[in-house]
């Protein structure tokens, strides 16, 4: 049987063992997961012998679903000994919400955030440099971030400031921040100084939007960094033009941490190879080329993922992968072409600015296109791009809004198609 597809360098995976066996470093860390987590045990035994790929096939992707319904708990032997762990910090916890309608507890052990940070700087060119030395650095993160990674509560400004990390945050819904909270969070930007800074794209631009209208530059930053959601073209250039800095994709999860990092908008997304096994599974027919990505998480002691669903979409090219979105937030056109955020983008007209926008589906040839901006656009010229875009027989209509609301997670969907069944 031939070997699975996968994301990561040839070398990483390394050469595959007689007879159809797995590559040793995957059967290693396949055994190692076995050892530490029954979870996967009770799902489907392994036997002693060599793992061939047929067996491989064999076991059932790990689902967030799965996750919330069989507890955190389940991935442990004594879950006192992780609650003792919690108490003198040798662990952490993140409560993420995801694609799932219940929230999703992520135990860690201490030190395994900062670590695979660290080698997803060391795999980028941009963000190489800050690897492994003293930086300043300023996040914005979404709403739904819960845990001591993302301490945003109401403490003043010094006791937010962690190993050269401010986290700006404190309001729970960025598009309730009054006038008075972007003025504490752009001085706070001021005074810290930051060489990077990192955020979801949507409050990123908004944060430049603050920063532009009280006329404040902050020379001292040298990446932006747009993680948590899916970057639109427009977020990057009104980031841009606030911070003029180059701007890196990174991608992950909470519970599977950072898997690929590329320069923003340029297709060129690479795995971290370090952190994880990404395996390519195929989606569906008429899209050569687009993949659901199976995760298996490396070198983690609590809570880890074997061939662990992401529900997110990547799209290879040639110089390296394109990170498509959520499966929810993809859409198809009646004849089975493909439409993502990143065609929404080009099909904009070329003087169309605006600080966010979400084109969500109202009907089976309905569409409504919300931005937020600051002043109206052409609409007719608007109407007519995104029509062409999403096919023939469908109506578009513009909205200019004050703000757009994220979802209950505290994440935003640049496209947004009807639910379909499965």
């Amino acid at each position: 049987m031939n070997p699975p597809q996968f994301a990561n360098a040839p070398e990483v995976l390394g050469a595959p063992g007689a007879a159809g066996t797995l590559p040793e470093t995957l059967e290693r860390e396949i055994r190692r997961i076995y050892s530490r987590s029954p979870i996967y045990g009770r799902r489907f035994p392994l036997h002693q012998e060599a793992l061939r790929w047929a067996c491989y096939r064999e076991m059932p992707a790990l689902s967030k679903r799965e996750i919330v319904e069989r507890g955190h708990q389940s991935f442990f032997e004594d879950y006192s000994v992780i609650e003792r762990g919690l108490a003198d910090r040798q662990f952490e916890y993140e409560n993420t919400s995801g694609t799932t309608s219940a929230p999703m507890t992520v135990i860690m052990e201490d030190g395994w955030w900062a670590a695979q940070t660290q080698r997803a700087y060391q795999a980028s060119p941009i963000l190489r440099e800050f690897a492994g030395r003293p930086h300043r650095k300023c996040v914005l993160a979404p709403v739904g971030c819960s845990s001591n990674l993302c301490p945003y509560e109401d403490h003043p400004f010094p006791h937010r400031y962690f190993d050269g990390t401010v986290y700006l945050n404190l309001s729970s819904d960025p598009f309730a921040f009054s006038e008075a909270e972007w003025d504490r969070i752009v001085v706070e930007l001021q005074a810290t100084q930051p060489e990077i800074l990192e955020g979801e794209p949507v409050y990123l631009a908004l944060l430049a939007r603050a920063a532009t209208r009280r006329g404040v530059r902050v020379p001292s930053i040298r990446a932006v960094i747009l993680t948590y959601g899916k970057a639109s073209l427009q977020h990057g250039r009104r980031i841009a033009e606030a911070f003029p800095a180059p701007q890196v994709d990174l991608y992950g999860s909470t519970e599977a941490g950072y898997l690929f990092v590329g320069e923003a908008f340029r297709d060129d997304s690479r795995v971290i190879d370090e952190n994880a096994f990404v395996e390519l599974a195929p989606w569906r027919p008429g899209a050569p080329g687009v993949h659901q990505i199976l995760v298996t998480t490396r070198g983690r002691e609590a809570m880890p993922l074997l061939r662990y669903h992401t529900g997110d979409i990547v799209m290879e090219t040639p110089l390296g992968f394109r990170i498509l979105g959520r499966e929810r937030d993809l859409f198809f056109r009646p004849d089975g072409s493909l439409v993502s955020a990143t065609d929404v983008d080009r099909a904009l007209p070329p003087d169309f600015a605006c600080w966010h926008f979400s084109l969500s589906q109202t009907g089976e040839s309905r569409w409504d296109f919300l931005y937020v901006a600051d002043k109206t656009a052409d609409h007719r010229a608007l109407e007519e791009a995104l029509s062409r875009l999403m096919g023939p027989g469908v109506r578009v209509n513009a909205f200019r809004r004050k703000s757009i609301a994220p979802a209950a997670s505290g994440k935003f969907a640049l496209l947004k198609p009807l639910a379909r069944e499965a």
